[in-house]
């Protein structure tokens, strides 16, 4: 499986069959981190704990995961410069998951006096922010299948009401030279499906911008641009991120975030 379709394919999955997963996964996992980036620079730290279900130990996920004994742990700081690399890093990881065959769900809250921080140091600035149970995936029960319908994880919005070429009144035509990268970016995964990210396509620079949500958009954004970079990494371009000082105005609302020039 390439990272295309790992993008297209891959969904949140919260029930697990209970068991660890293997040794070769876990080494391939911990190279996934270790390789992951940033182009934002940002301090996150990213970990793999395995708990033992067997010996009766449950970590605690809010009622939402069941039969998960490995779990990521994601700590950053609390702060705008951290949160869009926390997110663009971390997706890398959970692709990579993906692609060996293990599922994932990305739950952010606060773990502070937990079972996911005990025993754990963090670098100065650094709290944990995110777990995400990993595994192989069990028969999804009702609890799960009513997650999915009342967050909407399958509804993702329009292509044409995200991305706009020129002017914010145009529609980016599918034979557009990012039309691919942006298409893979409104498949991402984000809080309750909130999709908070929007672009402009102008010539060889795409200006991306966000419209806020929660404390949780700038993570969504890091994301969305993971995916979009993955595609393009994946198709050979060596575009690069960049803060211009006068991107076009956005329309009401939206908040200028990076821009990407091939």
């Amino acid at each position: 499986m390439n990272i295309i379709e790992a993008m297209n394919e891959r969904r949140s999955v919260r029930t697990f069959n209970g068991e660890s997963i293997s040794d070769s996964q876990k080494s391939a996992l911990l190279t996934a981190i270790e390789d992951s980036f940033s182009p934002f620079g940002g301090n996150v730290s990213i970990r793999l704990k395995n708990f033992d279900l067997k010996a009766g130990y449950t970590p605690g996920t809010y009622g939402t995961i069941k039969g998960a004994s490995d779990f990521f742990l994601v700590a950053f700081g609390n702060d705008d410069a951290s949160a869009l690399p926390a997110g663009f890093r971390f997706e890398q990881v959970v692709l990579q998951a993906w692609q060996l065959g293990l599922g994932s769900c990305w739950i952010a809250a606060t773990f502070k006096g937990s079972d996911f921080e005990h025993g754990e140091l963090w670098r100065d600035g650094e709290s944990l922010r995110i777990v995400c149970p990993v595994g192989i995936a069990a028969k999804p029960g009702i609890r799960e299948r009513l997650t999915r319908f009342t967050f909407g994880s399958k509804n993702r919005k329009p292509f044409e009401k995200l991305f706009f070429y020129s002017d914010f009144t145009r529609e980016v035509s599918p034979g557009n030279r990012f039309a691919e990268a942006l298409e893979m970016m409104r498949l991402a995964p984000s809080s309750v499906n909130s999709q908070p990210w929007r672009a402009l396509v102008v010539g060889d620079t795409v200006h991306f911008y966000y419209t806020p949500k929660s404390n949780l958009s700038l993570i969504d954004c890091g994301i969305g641009l993971c995916h979009f970079y993955e595609d393009e990494r994946f198709h050979g371009h060596a575009g690069r991120f960049s803060k211009t000082d006068n991107p076009p105005a956005p329309p009401h609302g939206w908040k200028y975030l990076i821009s990407y020039t091939s």
